[in-house]
């Protein structure tokens, strides 16, 4: 194969690559002046990393602290203490001597051979978050009505995804960066 053969089909070979990786310009790309098409925005619930479980420390409230994975959107849900220590525990990679309760409840699913497929919080009405626990096994897929904190302590043991609806980030989600709070 001569140089300039192979430097041709380099050069080929290059601009497939980047076609494939990059993407093949779309009609805004090849005709100068004409507005970019824009992709219709996603809706529907969007998975959430649990940051972090924070008291306020003047009225000792606890909060587990989400932040969406799409748009960045965060929720503060108040929580009480024994649901903090639920999801903190997990979240900082503590083993217990003992197993919590959330523990208890995995181990009992494990060797039911169901496990925890994802958990989802659905709505907040009248200052009440609401979420749904699915689980799989043999017999299909159950959804349970769940505490959002249960939920997300259970998700987390199960490395399930945590998803929140966006009319949860509509309704009560916190603008900014979170303030900077005591973590647990």
């Amino acid at each position: 194969m001569r140089a300039t053969t192979r430097i041709a089909a380099s050069a080929l070979m290059a601009l497939v690559i980047a076609l494939v990786i990059v993407g093949a310009p779309g009609p805004a790309d090849l005709a100068p002046g004409r507005a970019p098409e824009l992709a219709p925005p996603v809706h529907g619930p969007q998975e959430a990393e649990v940051v972090a479980v924070v008291v306020d420390p003047r009225t000792q409230v606890h909060s587990v602290l989400l932040q969406g994975k799409r748009d960045r959107r965060q929720l503060a849900m108040a929580i009480g203490l024994a649901e903090a220590t639920g999801i903190a525990v997990p979240l900082h990679g503590v083993t217990p001597p003992r197993p919590l309760t959330h523990d208890l409840v995995l181990t009992l699913l494990g060797r039911l051979k169901v496990s925890v497929s994802r958990v989802v919080i659905t709505d907040l009405r009248n200052d009440i978050y609401y979420a749904t626990l699915h689980l799989s096994g043999s017999g299909g897929e159950l959804t349970l009505d769940s505490r959002p904190s249960d939920a997300i302590a259970l998700a987390m043991r199960a490395k399930a995804p945590v998803l929140i609806e966006d009319r949860v980030f509509d309704k009560g989600g916190v603008e900014g960066p979170p303030a900077r709070r005591p973590h647990i």
